[in-house]
């Protein structure tokens, strides 16, 4: 069973920075792609940043695309997310996961909120 905290979140203007963490326990954390995503009330859930397994390879979506860096420590079991130039829509509350999204690993996710 994994079990998921995020953290890092928190009240910043548009342009500043945020680094989300993601702390995993659980021994599928090594062995399977990770990703953040983000929940806004009324809308679908949107896949922000993907890493694979290793941590050599990432993809992003659009919006975060030059902007955001995501990264993985499987020794110590945590994801990150560094997030730079921030924008107003880029509110919400963030969550971490397996990609693909799995409910059982759902944690209580991160609130990011920008203002402009």
């Amino acid at each position: 069973q994994v079990q998921l905290v995020e953290s890092g979140g928190g009240s910043v203007q548009s342009g500043g920075s945020l680094r989300l963490s993601c702390s995993a326990t659980g021994r599928l954390f090594s062995i399977t792609a990770m990703a953040w995503y983000r929940q806004i009330a009324g809308k679908e859930r949107e896949l922000v940043a993907s890493i694979s397994r290793g941590g050599t390879s990432a993809r992003y979506g659009d919006s975060a695309k030059g902007r955001f860096i995501i990264s993985r420590d499987n020794v110590k079991n945590t994801i990150s997310l560094q997030m730079n130039e921030l924008k107003p829509e880029d509110s919400g509350i963030y969550y971490c996961n397996s990609d693909p999204w799995r409910f059982a690993y759902r944690g209580r996710g991160t609130q990011v909120t920008v203002s402009s």
